[in-house]
């Protein structure tokens, strides 16, 4: 176990309409200083299929791919003490000012990538919010219960009934 901080800023601006959190940056992702940084993660894969876009492969393509789509990115974590990227090894959270966001743009639909930001979220984050979260399934190669495609496909629907479609 060791005691790791969250280094890298949220994306988001004040036309963000959906905020999708994971939990804690992976072990890739903290070396790489951005969002789901390895690469068998299918984030990137699932939001270029949602927005009809190219997969974006750098940082700024990740951040305009987010910012001109109307979503946000952060995670619920701050400060965590971690096994490698094991999700369930977490201990001793500090979580992250969520309601930072919420506060700018308070009309924004929270999702959490996967069962253990669900979780956190609703721990750490949902009261100071007061908002709901909508649990995502998880993007995570360890997630091999949903292919693309199906992954895909639920979040495309999860966005839709939040009105995603129609705010971009």
């Amino acid at each position: 176990m060791e005691h790791v901080t969250h280094v890298f800023d949220p994306v988001y601006d004040k036309k963000s309409r959906i905020l999708v959190l994971g939990t804690f940056p992976s072990v890739k992702s903290r070396e790489m200083s951005f969002y789901y940084g390895h690469p068998q993660n299918r984030f990137w894969k699932v939001l270029a299929a949602l927005t009809g876009r190219s997969l974006p492969e750098t940082i700024e393509e990740k951040k305009r791919l987010l910012l001109e789509n109307g979503i946000a990115i952060w995670d619920v974590i701050a400060s965590c003490d971690i096994q490698g990227s094991s999700d369930s090894s977490i201990k001793n959270v500090v979580p992250n000012d969520i309601d930072r966001i919420v506060k700018i743009v308070p009309d924004i639909t929270i999702f959490g990538n996967g069962e253990k930001a669900f979780s956190l979220y609703q721990k750490y984050c949902r009261e100071q919010t007061g908002k709901d979260m909508i649990k995502l399934p998880s993007t995570s190669p360890a997630n091999a219960a949903f292919s693309l495609d199906k992954l895909t496909m639920v979040w495309r629907e999860a966005f839709d009934r939040a009105g995603w479609c129609t705010m971009i």
